[in-house]
């Protein structure tokens, strides 16, 4: 099926929410949506998606887990723990399993419609409440919450991806930032890089922004990195309602960067700093839109590829952890060019 969706200031309103909500858009039979912008990636789409493989190269978005080498934001870093394959009745070693331990937000990562609460209602995507016992318990039927590995049951990501390579326009036009500064774009910005590099945006679009974040960090040992982020401060997209309403309007179907949280920390309005929790476009898009967060993808070598090409849209896989209540997961995501 195709979608006809209204633009942002066209919605429906949803009582006690804001105009822009898009609860219950993608509803169908009576049965509560769970996947938000994902429903945009039809068959349809997915087809037109594959006409971007040109070359045969595929490469990986995936920042190393563990990339980040000090604890921030409380979460936890990467435990890697590698065990011997023993047979003690022969005496033999017959080979390795390991275990991983890591925060699912500690490098490259999807964020879930879980993630992030719209305020003040509570509530997330679609009006569900999510609580750690549903999360936690994979056999609880009681609400079925937008969470990450339902996106199993309809075959994962795949479709266009757009790579908005702003690093790469920036430095051609002079324009200085640091990864580690407050410093945000607009929807003009974005156009204007789009338009640069010959891009016209489609419904179901994966737009991928690059801003150098990860490339930066990954320069640094721990004490720098920490030394970095420690007044919260990463470059990004603003967060504010005009840029909110033009991803909606261009019914992207999940939006991704190598920085730290799409938008810009940290939130501001009338140039005044507010506390994190205070995330525009995690809430607009997590918890009205239903439209995916990626963060700290690794796109240099995407960046590098699609200038070499002078192509900037590729067929684009993710498939996420399959962990049943999953808040977030390492995207597992491939532009294939």
């Amino acid at each position: 099926m195709s979608w006809n969706l209204p633009d942002f200031d066209d919605l429906p309103q949803v009582e006690g929410m804001p105009q822009g909500c898009a609860w219950g858009i993608f509803d169908r039979d009576g049965e509560k949506d769970i996947f938000g912008t994902l429903n945009l990636l039809t068959p349809d789409v997915v087809k037109d998606a594959a006409k971007e493989v040109q070359y045969g190269t595929s490469v990986s978005l995936n920042w190393p887990i563990g990339s980040i080498k000090s604890p921030t934001y409380f979460r936890k870093s990467l435990n890697h723990k590698v065990m011997k394959l023993e047979d003690p009745s022969v005496g033999l070693h017959y080979g390795f399993d390991d275990e991983v331990d890591f925060n699912t937000q500690a490098s490259s990562q999807w964020d879930s419609l879980c993630h992030f609460l719209h305020l003040p209602s509570g509530k997330a995507y679609n009006g569900v409440t999510p609580t750690i016992g549903k999360m936690e318990d994979p056999k609880n039927t009681t609400q079925k919450l937008p969470t990450i590995d339902h996106w199993h049951h309809r075959g994962c990501l795949t479709g266009r991806g757009v790579l908005i390579d702003y690093k790469s326009y920036a430095d051609k036009k002079g324009i200085s930032y640091s990864p580690f500064s407050i410093f945000r774009i607009s929807p003009s910005d974005i156009e204007a890089v789009a338009a640069e590099q010959g891009v016209k945006f489609k419904q179901g679009d994966i737009i991928i922004i690059r801003f150098g974040v990860t490339e930066a960090l990954g320069k640094m040992n721990g004490a720098e990195q920490a030394v970095a982020m420690a007044d919260h401060n990463i470059c990004g997209i603003e967060g504010t309602v005009e840029m909110a309403r033009w991803l909606w309007n261009h019914h992207f179907a999940a939006v991704a960067s190598d920085n730290l949280a799409v938008e810009a920390m940290p939130p501001m309005e009338n140039g005044e700093v507010l506390p994190l929790t205070n995330l525009v476009l995690h809430q607009w898009c997590l918890g009205l839109f239903g439209m995916p967060l990626g963060e700290l993808w690794d796109l240099e070598r995407l960046a590098v590829l699609c200038q070499e090409k002078q192509k900037f849209s590729f067929l684009l896989t993710s498939a996420p952890l399959n962990v049943p209540g999953a808040v977030g997961s390492p995207p597992n995501a491939i532009a294939i060019l």
